[in-house]
C-alpha cells in the first residue's frame, strides 16, 4: 500500500515521500498516529504540482543570485570607521559594516554571505569574497577609510 509520509518515519522515509509499505502497517500505525495518509491520485498529483513549483521558484532564485554575482563583481564599497593617527582601527571592520555600505549602494546583501578569511584592522583596500548561494560566489573591493 501506498503511503505520504506526514512526517519523518525512521526506516521508512522522510516527510512528503511516497513509500509502499505493509496494508496492516499502513492502516493500524503510520495512518492511525498521523505519521502518514493515504496516497490517492489526487494527493499524489497535489505532490507533483507542489514538487515542480517548488523546482521553478528554486531556479527563478538560483537565475536571480548568479545576476547579482555578476553585477556585483569588482565593485567598490567604502566602509568608514574610526581610525589612529597610524592607519589602525579602532576595533576591526565586520561583515556587518561591509552589507552596510552595500545596502548604502542599493544591495541587500545579508552580513553572513560576506566571507572575511581575517578580521580588518587598517585602513586600505581589500579584496571580499560574497558567497550568495551554493556554488555561486563573487569578488568585491571594500575601502577601508578613517572617519
Amino acid at each position: 500500500m501506498k503511503v505520504i509520509l506526514l512526517q519523518d518515519v525512521k526506516g521508512q522515509g522522510k516527510k512528503g515521500e511516497v513509500v509502499d509499505v505493509n496494508e496492516g502497517y499502513a492502516r493500524n500505525f503510520l495512518v492511525k498516529k498521523g505519521l502518514a495518509e493515504i496516497a490517492t491520485a489526487t494527493k499524489l498529483n497535489d505532490i507533483a504540482q507542489k514538487k515542480s513549483s517548488a523546482d521553478f521558484h528554486k531556479a527563478e532564485e538560483i537565475k536571480m543570485t548568479k545576476a547579482l554575482a555578476t553585477e556585483l563583481k569588482g565593485k567598490v564599497f567604502t566602509v568608514k570607521i574610526k581610525a589612529g593617527q597610524n592607519g589602525k582601527v579602532f576595533g576591526s571592520v565586520t561583515g556587518a559594516n561591509v552589507s552596510d555600505a552595500m545596502l548604502a549602494q542599493g544591495y541587500n546583501v545579508d552580513k553572513r554571505k560576506i566571507v572575511l578569511t581575517q578580521p580588518i584592522k587598517t585602513l586600505g583596500s581589500y579584496d571580499v569574497d560574497l558567497k550568495l548561494m551554493e556554488g555561486i560566489t563573487s569578488k568585491i573591493i571594500v575601502n577601508v577609510e578613517a572617519e
